[in-house]
């Protein structure tokens, strides 16, 4: 009788351990799976800063080029079909 008591004890005993197992398992994989994902949208972030500094880098430099004066006459003239006076505008198709 103390035997067969014994063993319903150690079966309980077992399946609570089984169980803390099981719950303990699914934390790990679910905290493993999070960091997974937050790495994976880290290097997505990580690569839009690459080409934010990139075009960050192309507007400050139009701006330079802007702020001289004989740029923003060629420009306009080439971009928009400005001509000085008696010149004659001839667009050629690329």
């Amino acid at each position: 009788m103390k035997r067969k008591e014994t063993k319903r004890k150690m079966f309980i005993i077992a399946i609570i351990y089984i169980a803390l197992g099981a719950v303990l398992l699914q934390n790990v994989v679910t905290t493993m799976y999070q960091i997974y994902t937050k790495n994976k949208e880290k290097k997505a972030f990580e690569q839009e800063l690459v080409e934010l500094k990139e075009k960050e880098d192309e507007l400050k430099a139009t701006v330079t080029k802007l702020q001289d004066p004989d740029y923003v006459a060629r420009y306009a003239r080439e971009k928009y079909l400005y001509s000085k006076d008696g010149e004659i505008i001839i667009r050629i198709p690329d």
